[in-house]
């Protein structure tokens, strides 16, 4: 190593932290107690992280396997330091780890931050603070770190200063350190000084860290009769319970052991929206404590984000991210999982093999998915504004169980929500159960619209027959509707069926009169309607009148066995190639605009050729040719104006 590079060596912050620290020093200051929690929880996976990879290499533990976490405080250098003889980092580690947040999302994450801290102190606590928050209560923060396994003389030092001129920059320099693991030592700043006690830092710990498997240590206090006052021994206690939560009876935990465990465990500074918590018996035995977080963390759509399911076998941790343990259209839950049988050397690519693993996965799974059914089927007004929050938050990401999860899919299906006509708005409230309860006499199908908007939904003219008839149909505008409905073809016996199909049949809702309509309207329409299949020639598969238009004069629709259009766009527009299909026009044979047509002759292929892309346009396709659109539109109105 070069001289150079042992001295220390002065880097800046990413832009991103510069940014984080100085929202979160204002925004989170009102709850400054959280810093804590955050140094302690990080210590604990540290511990965590060194007892997993000491599996295969035991030479890691360097002969001390006792891991603790040890806090203590200097009331004349005004310092609290927090240690652990963890895993600790190599100098390129505690570079990336505590100079930059490599976290997908960082740009939408501050794109949200509105300026109004009660609100941004909630979306910075669900970006994770971790380290950071040392700076609520301390200027300066000197971190003294070495990766288990490495020298001594690899030890780091890395130190930043957040006042004056040094703020937004750090310094790393090469140090000898005895000792693995880390000790970040906070330089309080001023008006910090009442956590400089023995009893504040002992009522934090319980407060917020008291599930933490390890002990938490401190130097003992005893009262000196001389000095008249609380005295520093050399005796260690346990300042934390030190018992992993998850192991203790449900009755014997409360309400907010349950919320400071999963702030822990998910990292997160909001309280969760729900939690199960259960032990399984019999052939496979495990324990397993699954949250529901009350928002979507920031890598939610990042399907290859590892899951936030920790794994331990008889207590010890094997993993994190255990993304075996929960299929990924959960990828939201946060908790643990506790097995009495799988190998304390478990590693990942056993995991992908182990048959005890898949029914552990499956009985989670289904404990995850009974929670939100109850969440979803309760009476209680607060169970269910929980639902709809979850709905508002994980409903896409559980859209993808649908074709994922076969065993679950009918359960899967009755957890979904959808917008529909009966209220007209975007709020995805109906369940597919409440609207088989409100379905019309006669009616044996579930009709739905897909669109790449909502209002294109909303507007499609393909719905004007089923509001004419006052017939219920969900509005799908998400692009992973597409997968559901290619995915669900039935739901409680009655199929799914777009209303963007060719041969709509209404069945028992439509009446013998216009069914004799449309038959005789076919037959009148028959020249027309061939004439126009040769004028739009490739264009079209076939030109049909219909009935399910009342306001608009035509529509195009998806023949019945091919891709809806909605879904070849959305192929397309993913560099996918879909299957060519064209599409059928189908006319109304009473509106003044056909009606004409029948008898132009003139400017015939212009009113042909208007007319489908108008309806290619309604249905929320893209012209091909727009300027020529254009051009006919002008013409025809020029035309009938006499001009």
């Amino acid at each position: 190593m070069s001289e150079a590079q042992a001295a220390a060596q002065t880097l800046n912050f990413q832009a991103e932290v510069k940014q984080l620290l100085h929202l979160m020093i204002h925004s989170l200051y009102s709850n400054r107690e959280i810093f804590l929690r955050e140094l302690v929880s990080n210590a604990s996976d540290a511990c965590d992280k060194l007892r997993f990879e000491a599996l295969d290499n035991a030479a890691l533990f360097e002969g001390e396997g006792d891991l603790k976490i040890r806090i203590a405080f200097d009331k004349d250098a005004k310092t609290i330091t927090i240690a652990d003889n963890g895993i600790g980092m190599s100098r390129d580690e505690a570079i990336s780890h505590l100079g930059t947040i490599a976290k997908s999302g960082t740009k939408e994450f501050f794109g949200k931050l509105t300026g109004d801290q009660k609100k941004d102190a909630n979306l910075i606590g669900q970006f994770g603070v971790g380290f950071y928050s040392a700076f609520l209560v301390a200027d300066r923060v000197t971190v003294l770190t070495r990766r288990a396994g490495l020298p001594a003389s690899a030890g780091v030092k890395w130190q930043c200063s957040m006042a004056g001129d040094e703020a937004g920059a750090y310094t790393v320099e090469d140090i000898d350190k005895p000792g693995r693991g880390t000790e970040i030592t906070l330089h309080l700043r001023d008006g910090q000084e009442d956590l400089l006690s023995s009893w504040k830092l002992k009522s934090l710990v319980r407060k917020y860290s008291d599930h933490i498997v390890q002990p938490i240590v401190m130097k003992k206090e005893e009262w000196n009769e001389e000095k008249n006052e609380q005295v520093v021994t050399d005796e260690d206690e346990t300042v934390n319970q030190a018992n992993a939560l998850w192991t203790r009876s449900k009755n014997d935990i409360s309400e907010d052991e349950y919320k400071a465990f999963y702030k822990h465990v998910g990292h997160d500074y909001d309280e969760p929206l729900a939690w199960t918590h259960s032990r399984v018996e019999g052939r496979h035995e495990y324990t397993n404590l699954l949250y529901v977080p009350a928002h979507a963390p920031f890598d939610l759509w990042d399907r290859n984000a590892k899951h936030g399911i920790k794994l331990y076998v008889k207590r010890v941790f094997i993993m994190d991210d255990a993304e075996k343990l929960m299929p990924t259209y959960l990828r939201f839950v946060r908790g643990v999982v506790d097995s009495a049988d799988l190998p304390l050397n478990v590693s990942r690519e056993i995991l992908q093999e182990s048959k005890d693993i898949d029914t552990i996965r499956a009985g989670c799974t289904k404990k995850v998915l009974g929670l939100l059914e109850d969440l979803a089927t309760s009476d209680e007004a607060g169970d269910k504004e929980k639902y709809a929050t979850f709905w508002k938050e994980f409903g896409k990401v559980l859209k993808e169980g649908v074709g994922e999860d076969f065993a679950n899919k009918e359960k899967i299906a009755g957890l979904l929500r959808f917008a529909s006509t009966k209220a007209d708005t975007p709020d995805e409230i109906v369940s597919l159960k409440d609207y088989i309860e409100r379905m019309k006499e006669g009616q044996d199908k579930i009709y739905f619209v897909t669109a790449e908007t909502f209002n294109a939904a909303k507007n499609s003219p393909h719905l004007e027959v089923f509001r004419k008839k006052g017939i219920e149909v969900l509005l799908l505008s998400d692009r992973v509707d597409e997968w559901v409905i290619g995915n669900l073809t039935e739901f409680d016996g009655k199929p799914l069926v777009s209303v963007a199909k060719g041969g709509l049949d209404l069945g028992a809702l439509e009446d013998e009169a216009e069914k004799k309509e449309a038959e005789k309207a076919a037959d009148d329409y028959k020249d027309l309607l061939e004439k126009m299949k040769a004028s739009l020639g490739e264009r079209v598969k076939d030109v049909k009148v219909t009935l399910r238009l009342t306001d608009s004069p035509a529509c195009l629709v998806a023949d019945e066995h091919d891709m809806g259009m909605n879904l070849a766009r959305i192929l397309k527009a993913a560099g996918q190639s879909a299957p060519v299909s064209k599409p059928i026009l189908e006319i109304n044979p009473n509106h003044p605009a056909v009606l004409r047509l029948k008898y132009e002759e003139k400017s015939f292929d212009d009113w042909a050729a208007v007319l489908f892309d108008q309806a290619l346009l309604a249905e929320g396709g893209t012209l091909d040719d727009p300027a020529t659109f254009v051009k006919r539109i002008n013409q025809l109105m020029m035309a009938m104006s006499g001009n």
